[in-house]
């Protein structure tokens, strides 16, 4: 786990949005960090510090020069975190730390730390767009401080714009990308995920039971490492893994097409996606009706992308299959491993409950 054991300075400052910092202090000691919440006196008004208190089960800072406070308490809490983040962060704080001024605790905390810094806007859409703002946030780019963009929405002023806190699964996802180790640096990866779609007509298809879960998994920590990865989606009701190339694709055909297209500039390809087998021959442009349904459906065999991928393998390139089986599972996906010409297959016992398709956790 890549947060594991990691000291993390939580600054919020003053915004209805403080309300999801809890939810990300929530994820992050789940992740294994160990959050340290510095708030301003602004935004001790929106929630408690109380509520910081009693999800991180440590003190929370709300006071540079607060009695009984240990005189250089922005150094003590600096020295020990490898991370910075602020969120919110409101037009106020991005403007006091662009600008050097520190005239609070977290303020001061940012010019004493010396790690990476990760800053969440939050604020509305007319505020965001103002160029002193987007000045700011330039200036702080330049030094080398990560800006996780705000989100498009309704906004608590009831606005629509740019302005909304990132999510904090997205939040949680930018803090691991700044401290996962750079293994993958200059690596360009192809990674394929969740199921295709084969019409029968335009309401009606044939498809499986892949969820797109562990393809984005693989992307997102591909993307975390360093690397540089395209991503080629059958239809899934996952969010996008932050930072990487998202293709959507629908058929078989369509995820053919995009593979070969980016095969030739990927070091690794990882074919995670579950390509259906077989696709109807023919398929009206218009909706059948039911007491019109023919009483068979005649089907034909869609492109078998992993062995296309397998005689157009470049030398050096690797090649990661899966196998999804439900008896003889480390034969077939032996067999698969030749026959494709596959340098790695991940074999997976799709009938146990615990692993296979659209789970959490796999085997």
């Amino acid at each position: 786990m890549i947060l594991k054991d990691k000291e993390i300075l939580l600054g919020i400052s003053g915004g209805i949005s403080a309300y999801k910092v809890c939810e990300l202090v929530r994820l992050l000691i789940k992740a294994g960090a160990h959050p340290q919440v510095v708030m301003t006196e602004n935004a001790s008004k929106f929630v408690s510090p109380l509520t910081f208190e009693t999800l991180s089960q440590r003190p929370v800072y709300t006071d540079l020069f607060a009695r009984g406070e240990k005189p250089v308490l922005h150094i003590e809490l600096t020295d020990k975190a490898e991370l910075l983040v602020i969120a919110p962060a409101n037009a106020n704080i991005i403007g006091k730390i662009a600008n050097g001024i520190a005239d609070d605790l977290l303020s001061t905390l940012y010019l004493a730390f010396s790690g990476k810094v990760l800053v969440c806007p939050a604020m509305n859409v007319k505020m965001y767009q103002h160029p002193a703002v987007q000045e700011n946030l330039r200036r702080l780019k330049n030094r080398g401080v990560e800006i996780l963009e705000p989100e498009e929405g309704e906004l608590a002023c009831g606005w629509e714009g740019k302005g909304r806190l990132a999510e904090p699964e997205v939040i949680l996802e930018a803090c691991e990308h700044l401290l996962a180790p750079k293994d993958f640096a200059g690596k360009k990866i192809l990674i394929s995920a969740g199921p295709t779609r084969e019409a029968i007509d335009p309401v009606r298809f044939i498809s499986n039971r892949s969820s797109g879960k562990m393809g984005y998994a693989i992307a997102r920590a591909s993307k975390s490492r360093g690397a540089e990865v395209v991503l080629v989606s059958g239809p899934t009701q996952l969010r996008p893994p932050l930072g990487v190339k998202l293709v959507q694709v629908e058929s078989a055909k369509e995820m053919e097409k995009a593979c070969l297209k980016y095969s030739s500039w990927a070091d690794v390809i990882i074919k995670a996606a579950a390509v259906a087998d077989f696709s109807p021959k023919t398929a009206p442009s218009s909706k059948m009706k039911k007491e019109k349904l023919p009483k068979a459906i005649e089907l034909v065999p869609t492109p078998d992308i992993l062995a296309e991928l397998g005689k157009k393998k470049k030398k050096g390139q690797i090649l990661v299959g899966f196998a999804a089986e439900t008896e003889d599972v480390l034969k077939n996906a032996r067999k698969k491993l030749k026959e494709k010409n596959l340098d790695l297959i991940v074999a997976n016992d799709v009938s146990r409950k615990d692993a296979g398709f659209d789970v959490d956790t796999n085997i």
